[in-house]
């Protein structure tokens, strides 16, 4: 054999020979191991099916008949809960770890019976084990979270989540609006905040303050002078062993969680969700998901997204169902990485801005044309196989090159899942290569109980949010003064199924706006039926004005254009009915800011680059440029720019807790630059 190859190779030294068969033997084992592409049972190329009247549905919904929930033992959250106790033999549930130290789990059955402890504690305490008991939860995400909520599906109360971004404002009519008597909370600091705002019996009918970490004598002396009883979590635990009472299981109509959305404009709507909807969204989810891989008891996600939003309670109570465990952060987000490395999650939900960071930290980390080489074409390579339907971690471009990139996450990851807001498709093929795992982009709000569409796993192409869940049917409503018409697959989301939400706590007018007679939810979102009937979310009905000259602006469409910009971190969109062009309020990014301006040969801090007019013109020239790549037509494009060195965050008030931009608190903000930007055309 060997003088066959020498004859065939001469005049190469053996030496070189023996490499050559050694990279001859290398490839071919490379190429007899590649996996198979995933066998979906569905055509990549027609994701959806017609319904009668116009809608569409999913391929996995059995026989047109909308999923309400996948396991015959599980159509409650508090069923779905015992299950997982079954399904892992009483395995790792809840997962926390103090800094520099290995997580601690508590067993299925431990939180089980902390939930019983708790929960007959509230009811000692005057609580009825009743769907029209409302009990708070203002905490971030910890054990004790779900424990709280557990406690109130035990006995049929429902859990009315609250969040400091909020503003006080708002937890005081929340708190009036939903009748709450009692408010678990995690800090002292935020049980100040709330007697703060009983002074002057703002919040008459709270009674009780249950905290989760130690306080002192004056706190709890401050609540008793305002007729508010301060109680420790251990405290009503103990309560309930004394004075146990056996379960009062809802049954799924029964009403589970009052969610108040943030919304960007007045009070907030507590939108009503019953057992039976989240486990619907839960099961359509789980019965997508599984069609690639079958998750099992050892699957962990890590909690960090705000549990006060239906997108990680979703995900959440999905692997509760089948027994797997969830480890929480250490309720730090600049500590998230070092969490993730303790836990080695193999799902992982986030939303568009957290995998933005991940995208910037890697490109950062590839200075060099060598490493730039090497990481393009690692990455083309491994896109190519995820064309053809096969997703995997472990080839050779992973050992070369992406096995410390997968560290940032653990390195075990099987599952992304992205929601809240939309994400660039160049980053998300960029990420799909990287890791190696399914990324899933679901689309949905509140009041569908979180998703009601989610991107096959093993449909590559970006650019749209997949295909109607199992668990409704989607249709397109005509939109005729902005040009959106069902006859061309366009016009507004509107969504139906058992996952849609019941209505707006005691506000008949909104759920009317929201709910049609036929029990269509009408989104605000406009979407268009692509080619493969998956559907892309194109414009917002919502938020949309008129210039003076009559021409309606989606804001939120252009600023999802201009954000692919290399420059950009941010975008505001701003436009008037007396003007007849827009501005824009950009934030620029601080990590490619330098180098961008350096080619224009200008050098400076940040906060000087963000000053200088060179820098300004040729970021404003960026945007213009990609909104005619974009096809935006001249009245849509910003006119002028003001650069602000500062993120919105939803810390400095200027983004809801999904992301979205609180339009009028940035008008306000911004007014002076916003009234300059217009003088300098005059």
């Amino acid at each position: 054999m060997l003088w066959i190859l020498q004859l065939l190779f001469s005049p190469l030294p053996t030496p070189a020979l023996i490499g050559l068969i050694t990279f001859g033997i290398t490839i071919f084992l490379w190429l007899n191991t590649k996996p198979k592409p995933i066998l979906l049972p569905v055509d990549l190329n027609n994701q959806s099916v017609g319904t009668e009247g116009g809608g569409r549905r999913s391929v996995f919904m059995p026989e047109g008949e909308p999923v309400s929930y996948l396991f015959e033992d599980a159509k409650t959250l508090y069923e779905g809960f015992k299950r997982g106790r079954a399904e892992s033999e009483n395995g790792p549930c809840l997962g926390y770890r103090k800094p520099k130290q290995p997580y601690q789990w508590l067993s299925y059955q431990q939180v089980l019976d902390r939930a019983e402890y708790l929960g007959s504690g509230l009811l000692h305490k005057g609580c009825k084990p009743s769907s029209d008991q409302f009990i708070g939860i203002f905490a971030q995400n910890r054990p004790e979270w779900i424990i709280s909520e557990l406690a109130c599906y035990t006995y049929s109360m429902v859990v009315v989540p609250l969040y400091e971004t909020l503003g006080a404002e708002a937890i005081v009519y929340i708190v009036n609006k939903a009748d709450i008597s009692v408010v678990i909370c995690d800090k002292p600091e935020k049980a100040e905040k709330i007697l703060e705002n009983c002074k002057q019996g703002k919040m008459p009918v709270l009674k009780t303050i249950i905290l989760m970490d130690p306080f002192d004598d004056k706190l709890k002396e401050k609540g008793a002078t305002l007729g508010i009883e301060i109680l420790s979590f251990q405290e009503v635990e103990a309560l309930g062993r004394g004075d146990y009472t056996k379960p009062v299981p809802p049954k799924p109509d029964n009403l589970c969680v009052v969610c108040f959305t943030s919304g960007t404009t007045g009070n907030p709507k507590g939108a009503l969700l019953t057992h039976g909807n989240i486990v619907a969204n839960v099961a359509a989810f789980l019965k997508l998901v599984q069609t690639a891989h079958k998750y099992k008891t050892s699957d962990s996600s890590i909690s960090y997204l705000p549990l006060a939003h239906m997108f990680e309670r979703t995900v959440q109570s999905a692997l509760y169902s089948i027994g797997a465990r969830v480890g929480f952060f250490q309720g730090d987000v600049k500590l998230l990485a070092d969490d993730l490395k303790a836990l080695k999650p193999s799902v992982f939900p986030v939303v568009p801005r957290v995998l933005n960071r991940i995208y910037d930290k890697i490109q950062a980390g590839t200075q060099t044309r060598f490493k730039r080489l090497l990481l393009n074409v690692a990455v083309n390579r491994k896109l190519a196989e995820v064309k053809q339907g096969i997703v995997r971690n472990n080839s050779i471009w992973d050992k070369l090159v992406f096995g410390k990139m997968k560290e940032i996450t653990g390195g075990k990851l099987k599952a992304i899942i992205t929601g809240a807001a939309p994400i660039s498709p160049s980053v998300l093929m960029f990420l799909r290569a990287v890791f190696g795992c399914h990324i899933i982009e679901a689309y949905g709000q509140t009041e569908c109980s979180a998703a009601c569409t989610a991107t096959m796993p093993g449909d590559w192409k970006a650019g749209n949010v997949g295909p109607p869940l199992p668990c409704n049917i989607i249709k397109l409503e005509d939109v005729p003064e902005m040009n959106y018409f069902a006859s061309n697959n366009e016009g507004e989301v509107c969504i139906k199924g058992p996952n849609v939400f019941k209505g707006y706590l005691k506000d008949p007018e909104k759920t009317a706006e929201a709910l049609d007679n036929n029990g269509w939810l009408h989104t605000g979102d406009i979407g268009k039926w692509m080619p493969n009937n998956a559907l892309k979310i194109i414009d917002r009905k919502k938020n949309i004005f008129k210039l003076s000259q009559g021409e309606y602006i989606a804001p939120e469409k252009i600023e999802n254009i201009y954000i692919r910009g290399s420059s950009i971190a941010q975008v505001f969109v701003h436009g008037d009915s007396l003007q007849s062009f827009l501005v824009g309020i950009v934030v620029p990014d601080e990590e490619t800011l330098p180098a961008f301006a350096e080619n224009l040969g200008v050098k400076g801090s940040f906060e000087d680059l963000c000053k200088n007019s060179v820098v300004k013109n040729a970021i404003l020239m960026e945007m213009n440029n990609l909104g005619k790549e974009a096809g935006l037509k001249t009245f849509e494009q910003v006119k002028y720019i003001h650069l602000h060195p500062e993120l919105f965050t939803i810390e400095n008030g200027f983004l809801t807790p999904t992301l979205k931009s609180k339009r009028p608190d940035l008008v306000k903000h911004f007014r002076s630059q916003i009234d300059a930007l217009y003088a300098s055309d005059m």
